[in-house]
């Protein structure tokens, strides 16, 4: 027995098109409700916005790529907030070491910290060689007993065995603004990164008195040490040498500066974030 065919079958020219998109929708409906499900499943939520990344670029064969550009931690203003005092009063110092203080001012109105701010000598910052940039730790007069907050902005000192360089403010706070130098403790209670492990690390090489025996050392570094990052660039009165190993590794960089014996000043691990 032959089943009677539906009645959009029969029909002829649009009425029949009309009649199969009636017979259709349900199921288009269906279809369509499945796949965004499934769209929506596979799409994991975002939680960060997506990183920038840098434009392409192109090197000549054997040349060494520029230093990446690194993030800096930035402190309040004023050096230390009221959260800092109370973060301070409130926990045990994560580090702690004994070493010679001094005290600094920027050869120049407007100069910039190592983290990119302009240095300011009336706030409660330090410069110090191996913390990580905006580190919060409080120094203390080990003669006088004095003692105040700070947060690492800066980079130094480069000058013998100098542990910190305060700015005038700091310098203040803990009683060594007149003597210029004293012994001091700085406990470190904060850090934005890791002490121990990552980080970029260089080996900052001078003074030079000379700019030619900067720009010797210069080439002696990419020769002995290709893949790295040398540069030479004038301080104040003087020459500085930096080299960043490949890859700004720290045990290379702690390598560089235990082995080279510049002709003059000294080579310091110096920690770039």
């Amino acid at each position: 027995m032959k089943l009677p065919l539906p009645r959009w079958i029969r029909l002829r020219g649009p009425a029949r098109w009309a009649a199969l998109a009636v017979v259709l929708a349900p199921t288009l409906l269906v279809l369509a409700g499945c796949s965004h499900r499934e769209n929506a499943s596979r799409t994991a939520p975002q939680a960060l916005p997506p990183q920038a990344r840098p434009p392409a670029t192109t090197s000549a064969p054997g040349s060494v790529p520029p230093a990446a550009k690194i993030a800096m931690t930035p402190v309040p203003p004023g050096g230390v907030s009221e959260d800092d005092l109370a973060f301070v009063a409130a926990h045990q110092p994560i580090l702690s070491e004994i070493g010679y203080a001094t005290w600094y001012s920027a050869p120049y109105k407007g100069r910039r910290a190592a983290n990119g701010q302009v240095f300011d000598n009336n706030a409660l910052t330090a410069a110090q060689r191996t913390l990580p940039m905006g580190s919060l730790i409080v120094v203390t007069n080990l003669k006088t007993g004095q003692s105040s907050a700070m947060r690492i902005n800066d980079r130094g000192p480069f000058v013998g065995d100098r542990m910190i360089d305060l700015t005038m403010a700091s310098a203040k706070a803990v009683g060594l603004y007149q003597t210029g130098l004293a012994q001091v403790r700085m406990d470190v209670y904060q850090t934005p990164k890791p002490i121990n492990t990552g980080g970029h690390w260089c080996v900052q090489i001078g003074a030079f008195h000379k700019e030619r025996d900067a720009l010797r050392l210069k080439e002696h570094l990419l020769k002995q040490y290709p893949g790295s990052n040398v540069i030479e660039f004038p301080g104040e009165k003087s020459y500085w040498v930096r080299i960043r190993p490949e890859g700004d590794d720290r045990a290379m960089a702690a390598y560089i500066a235990q082995h080279i014996q510049p002709v003059e000043g000294n080579a310091y691990l110096t920690r770039l974030d």
